[in-house]
């Protein structure tokens, strides 16, 4: 179905929806709360009522991939909640409804029809994982639905928006990635003799294709997994075997830790780079834990380790994002602390309320897609990076910091550097960093098209 098509489609439905409405008396309750307002909310579109709009999303809340990802809706949850105690967005509650897919593409499919078709969410957001996504990309963009802000850095959601009209990445893309990486070994590490430890999927080989635009030279070996297979013995061994002093992991938290694990084993030792993924080092050290019995207990082999950014972490306790974020973990958030899983949680969600600010006080699912496509890419928050969005590129934030990992926090090497994929070129970002609004709730004027 053409670009065009569906949003005839989706116009259609909203215009359905409208008039079913008018039909029952509609609404009188008026406009307002953030973001403005003043007319009458309506009920404008699948999963917007007068006084909520819902929204939905899929985690590995069991599995192998929990660990970490599962606090992820948590944050996001908790900014909802105080948003919600504010005033909402125009004076409507944002429902967040998540559910399990335990990081099973086949679930994933059973729970966005879930969402879709039984909850009848407005919009998809924060759907995490590239396997997991992948599956869901077709249905949800057949059906019309906004597939925002996806929780994993693969080209699919950004890189073809003729395709896939619906969805929008959010976090620095894995072949950005990779070139900010490449570029930082070729000027620093120009001797190395790098090995790559890859997940063997669109994660894996979009950080590949970005690292050797900038060191293909110096790769002496690709070694791949498969996420579920526990034993990466092979792996490590074959980089060891192949000379290579210097790795880079793109990998998840699981498999940095059994990378480590395994090194530890073999007496291998080189400079190790983890893509942001993987770095999380509470959750790496709690995992070496859990997978060495307690033979290693904490991250300490981590130390010295590199790794990217684009979000500030909890360590920063002087950010004033983090402070806000804290604050609302406090107020709004369930059992345990604030992590870096529920940080990122929390900025996708306030990304999600400036997208809702932007499509206007009676949004249509059509609307907000077009809200991003159009001012997006001006929008400011806690990522340390511009948003590329446009209706010709989807893609998330543009750029990443270089930093050492020290204990259960890391310290910036290089600042943030922006890029875009393909042969664009990696520049310095001369921005200031964004300063948290009151309460940390966004102020987006509604596009007007």
């Amino acid at each position: 179905m053409s670009r065009s098509s569906r949003r005839l489609m989706t116009t259609i439905a909203a215009a359905t929806v409208l008039s079913t409405v008018a039909a029952c008396g509609g609404s009188d309750d008026s406009g307002g709360g953030s973001g403005g307002g003043g007319g009458e909310n309506e009920a404008s579109d699948i999963g917007v009522t007068a006084d909520t709009i819902r929204l939905g999303a899929h985690y590995p809340l069991t599995g192998v991939a929990a660990p970490g990802y599962s606090e992820i809706p948590t944050g996001v949850q908790a900014y909802f909640e105080c948003l919600n105690q504010e005033g909402g967005i125009y004076d409507r509650e944002i429902e967040f409804i998540f559910r399990d897919d335990a990081y099973n593409p086949t679930q994933t499919s059973q729970v966005t029809n879930e969402l879709v078709l039984e909850d009848e969410i407005f919009a998809m957001m924060s759907g995490l994982g590239t396997p997991t996504h992948s599956a869901v990309l077709d249905f949800l963009n057949d059906e019309g639905v906004p597939d925002l802000f996806v929780s994993s850095g693969s080209l699919l959601w950004g890189d073809n928006p003729e395709e896939y009209p619906m969805s929008f990445g959010w976090q620095t893309d894995y072949m950005s990635e990779g070139k900010i990486i490449g570029e930082y070994i070729a000027e620093n590490f120009p001797d190395a003799q790098v090995g790559l430890f890859l997940q063997d999927d669109d994660f894996g080989e979009d950080g590949e294709a970005g690292i050797r635009q900038y060191i293909d030279d110096q790769i002496v070996a690709a070694e791949r997994y498969t996420p579920g297979n526990t034993n990466v013995g092979p792996q490590i061994a074959a980089l060891q075997a192949a000379g290579a002093d210097f790795v880079v992991g793109f990998n998840v938290p699981s498999y940095t830790a059994l990378s480590q694990l395994t090194a530890l084993q073999l007496g291998y030792d080189p400079q190790w780079f983890y893509s942001n993924v993987g770095s999380d080092p509470t959750l790496v050290g709690s995992l070496l834990n859990r997978f060495s019995e307690g033979q290693v207990s904490d991250a300490a082999l981590l130390d010295g380790a590199l790794t990217t950014g684009y979000l500030p972490t909890v360590d920063m306790t002087d950010n004033p994002w983090i402070q806000e974020f804290q604050r609302i973990w406090d107020e709004c958030g369930g059992e345990g602390e604030l992590t870096n899983y529920r940080v990122y949680g929390m900025a996708q969600a306030y990304t999600m309320a400036q997208a809702l600010q932007a499509a206007g006080q009676n949004p249509t699912r059509e609307g907000l897609v077009e809200a991003v496509e159009a001012v997006g890419s001006e929008w400011e928050g806690p990522v340390f990076a511009p948003f590329r969005y446009s209706e010709e590129s989807h893609m998330g934030t543009s750029g990443m910091t270089i930093e050492r990992i020290v204990g259960n926090g890391s310290e910036e090497v290089q600042p943030v550097r922006i890029t875009d994929i393909g042969d664009a070129p990696i520049e310095e970002f001369d921005g200031e960093p964004a300063t948290p609004p009151t309460n940390a709730i966004p102020d987006e004027e509604p596009y007007e098209g």
